[in-house]
């Protein structure tokens, strides 16, 4: 029973002592909240200087084209970045002031970036003097949204260009097959009537006739070229090309078995290879899928061994694009781009498809990646946050003790903490996601305070006197303790404090308890 008498006395005092524990606690958070405002300006400032944001972008997208950081820097990976970066769709992100007083402080922050990056490991085959956003750009984009980056990659690629020129040389096979078939059949016939004279007299308009075909699927072969046309387009017309030989053929022949023979096999080539036009596109691969054009930038591969037979010497310049691809490719967004090709097979039948698919996989990728570099952009920030409150917790003098054992027993300090607390809290109660507002709020609340920090004589003077009798040594370590444990809280960031003011001063009024 006296033992329950002593608790009970214990949890009473700890209870009429509560107030004033809340009171200590609230103008620590108060100051706190003051010094967070401050270093989230500095670290704005430093990151904007720096383009900490837009350089972190440029490094991550390096590593997800690399497939790891090791091999980031390599010559390849750059060079590949550089082409993205060069992309109007990239440089239309990056806004930048024009005239020379608006450039006066882009050309500071190009200055200071400078400084910060020439610290920079670089890769031994790029110039000394590039840039860290390649080709001498001075600034990048803070922020690429994936649509944009996987339109870009498909562009820098090139893949609607290779499958245009696989198209054009299938179906410059297609059409030499369907003509050779032609004049097969009338050569046959030669042979087959050579005594004839009549038919030799209907073959020799037929020649004439052939040539009047051969002449329409060069045509039609040209403009699917220039892209006047599409496949299904053409082989339309010369589906109607043919079909207007076999009726010239059928009027003018002799009904005899070697042309009706003759007539009949035209007939089956024009029902075989120009009635269903999607079932002949796919058959004959007239239509190259995605996995067929992106083996075309491995050198060996079947299917790069039929684009070199068609274009290296009709196109010599698309040949040596294809080259320079396969040259700064890495080998790890070959792979993975391959991986993707080969999985839109499913499901997927015409090159369109394929390529929307492997757009919208490059796009989740990139997400993925961009979200696990956003986390490493604020670990490394919090990081920042924490040596850049450090740095004003000490040049402010703000020492955590000091500040504690001031707070206890100047009750006049307390008291004034708390009223303008109070005040920003009802002028402002959605300042945690104001930061301009709830500055403007305690600036003000500033005139009115002095608060226990500083490097003023009065300060100081307190400052020792309240550790006075202690050994000189851990006077110091205790304010040095002090800084380090003000520049943590301090880097916890002015959201952070603020929330937790609103909850005391809740507490403290014994008002409602704010939801949770």
């Amino acid at each position: 029973m006296f033992l329950i008498n002593i608790k009970l006395a214990h949890v009473g005092r700890l209870l009429m002592n509560l107030p004033f524990i809340l009171d200590i606690t609230l103008g620590l958070i108060f100051i706190y909240l003051i010094l967070s405002l401050l270093a989230s300006e500095f670290q704005e400032l430093i990151a904007t200087l720096l383009q900490w944001r837009a350089q972190h972008l440029r490094k991550s997208i390096e590593i997800f084209l690399a497939g790891d950081v090791q091999n980031s820097q390599e010559f390849r990976v750059i060079q590949l970045v550089n082409q993205i970066y060069a992309n109007p769709l990239i440089k239309g992100l990056n806004q930048e002031a024009k005239g020379f007083l608006a450039l006066l402080p882009r050309r500071l922050t190009w200055y200071m970036a400078s400084i910060s990056n020439s610290f920079r490991k670089k890769s031994l085959k790029l110039q000394f003097t590039d840039t860290v956003f390649g080709n001498q750009k001075h600034s990048g984009p803070s922020y690429i949204p994936s649509q944009i980056f996987a339109k870009t990659l498909i562009e820098s690629l090139q893949v609607q260009a290779l499958v245009q020129k696989l198209s054009e040389s299938r179906f410059g096979k297609f059409k030499e097959q369907k003509l050779a078939e032609i004049q097969n059949i009338l050569f046959e016939m030669q042979e087959q009537a050579k005594t004839n004279e009549e038919i030799s007299i209907f073959l020799n308009k037929m020649y004439q006739e052939f040539t009047e075909v051969y002449a329409n699927f060069e045509e039609i072969i040209w403009d699917f070229r220039k892209e006047k046309t599409n496949l299904a387009v053409s082989i339309n017309h010369m589906g109607q090309s043919i079909n207007k030989y076999i009726n010239s053929f059928q009027t003018n022949m002799i009904d005899d078995d070697v042309s009706n023979k003759a007539l009949e096999r035209l007939k089956f080539i024009k029902q075989n290879s120009f009635k269903n036009i999607q079932q002949v596109i796919a058959i004959n691969g007239l239509q190259p899928n995605v996995n067929e054009v992106l083996q075309s930038i491995n050198r060996g591969s079947p299917v790069y061994e039929e684009i070199k037979e068609a274009i290296q010497d009709s196109d010599s310049e698309t040949f040596k694009a294809l080259d320079n691809i396969i040259d700064t490719l890495p080998q790890s967004i070959v792979q993975t781009l391959t991986i993707i090709a080969k999985n839109s097979q499913t499901g997927v039948k015409r090159a369109e498809e394929g390529i929307d698919f492997l757009r919208r996989e490059i796009e989740t990728s990139f997400n993925q990646a961009m979200d696990r570099a956003s986390g490493v952009y604020k670990r490394n920030a919090k990081g920042v946050a924490i040596m850049l409150g450090v740095i004003i917790a000490a040049s402010s003098n703000a020492d955590a003790f000091h500040m504690i054992n001031r707070l206890s027993k100047d009750s006049a300090i307390r008291n004034t903490i708390i009223n303008n607390a109070g005040e920003i809290l009802w002028q402002s109660p959605q300042s945690a996601l104001n930061l301009d507002a709830l500055k403007n709020q305690t600036d003000l609340a500033l005139n009115d305070i002095s608060l226990p920090l500083g490097w003023t004589d009065t300060n100081l003077k307190q400052q020792v006197f309240s550790q006075k009798g202690g050994i000189p040594v851990f006077r110091h370590l205790s304010i040095f303790a002090g800084w380090v444990l003000s520049g943590i809280a301090i880097a916890m960031g002015a959201p952070f404090w603020f929330d937790i003011l609103n909850k005391i001063v809740n507490v403290r009024n014994s008002g409602k308890p704010p939801n949770s």
